[in-house]
């Protein structure tokens, strides 16, 4: 699959860059957001306050949830039920753990209108897209890396994707006009997309995104769960910020641990190979090895940063 299909992306990637009018413009009439929580109320409220779509619509579980979105002013209208809600959608959006999207797109295929496109906001995109994708021809998976440790649609804001990462994965099924629309979409609420295999994307996620946040719970189950005498006098502003991530959602990330275990096993090798190598530093009390441990850390980290700033 490798020659052909990079051939593939690289033929419809000069079609995008050198033939821009065959790009729908980014210009919905309804857009329903299928689960309304941080990231669906975020896109929501982004979508509205720039103008992305006439009608923002989402679908939720709950009877109440219908009032919350509402009076938090991600959506124009919100339903329990699925028909209603991709009714004359032009793009639908799956913003629930990654773990249901295969069955939500069966559920929502009767109803979905010929023309209508559907991508998702799931970390994890091998799984997502071969549950979703032989189900919906019109699918795309995207990624947008942003968000926080805390839930709900009352946490949601407008201003999430400014500035950030949004992964938009490409298969050899994948229509140029419907990833051109969904990157468009992406850019238009301020993000800064990256098309990718999606294989690719989990693999890279695994080491910068999964791997953070496994490692704050893996600190936090260490320290906290197993207390010793006088040590919660001593967590400090460190351990708090160090373990932030450890706040998410668990039935989410058991979900995304699950879906990208390989991937999530081989960054934790790469860790535990820069632990080991500090415990031998420690054990032989060796001073420059300690140095240059804490140094290569600085140095990468401040380079990163700087180079962010360039961006």
């Amino acid at each position: 699959m490798g020659f052909e299909f990079w051939d593939f992306l690289g033929f419809w990637a000069l079609v995008i860059g050198h033939f821009p009018l065959i790009i729908s413009p980014v210009d919905f009439q309804k857009i329903t957001l299928i689960g309304v929580g941080l990231l669906g109320g975020s896109i929501g409220l982004a979508a509205k306050q720039r103008g992305v779509a006439a009608r923002v619509c989402g679908l939720v579980r709950r009877e109440e949830s219908i009032a919350e979105c509402l009076a938090a002013g991600v959506v124009d209208e919100a339903t329990l039920d699925v028909a209603e809600a991709v009714a004359d959608a032009d793009l639908i959006i799956l913003c629930t753990p990654v773990g249901r999207m295969g069955e939500l797109a069966a559920a929502l295929k009767p109803h979905l209108a010929a023309d209508a496109i559907v991508t998702d906001v799931g970390s994890v995109k091998s799984s997502v897209v071969a549950a979703v994708e032989p189900v919906l021809s019109r699918f795309v998976g995207s990624h947008p890396l942003c968000g926080s440790e805390k839930a709900g649609v009352a946490h949601a804001s407008g201003n999430l994707f400014e500035g950030a990462v949004c992964a938009v994965t490409l298969t050899e099924a994948s229509a140029a006009n419907d990833v051109a629309v969904v990157t468009e979409f992406w850019e238009a609420l301020g993000s800064r997309v990256v098309n990718l295999t999606a294989t690719d994307h989990d693999a890279i996620v695994a080491r910068t995104s999964h791997l953070p946040h496994v490692l704050a719970s893996a600190l936090v189950n260490a320290v906290l769960t197993s207390p010793r005498a006088g040590e919660s006098d001593f967590l400090g502003t460190g351990f708090r910020d160090t373990t932030r991530l450890a706040s998410g959602e668990a039935g989410m990330w058991r979900d995304i641990a699950l879906d990208n275990s390989d991937a999530i096993a081989t960054a934790l090798e790469d860790l535990q190979s820069e632990i080991d190598r500090l415990k031998t530093a420690l054990l032989e009390k060796d001073a420059a090895a300690l140095e240059k441990f804490f140094t290569e850390g600085q140095i990468a980290r401040d380079s990163w940063l700087v180079d962010g700033e360039r961006k």
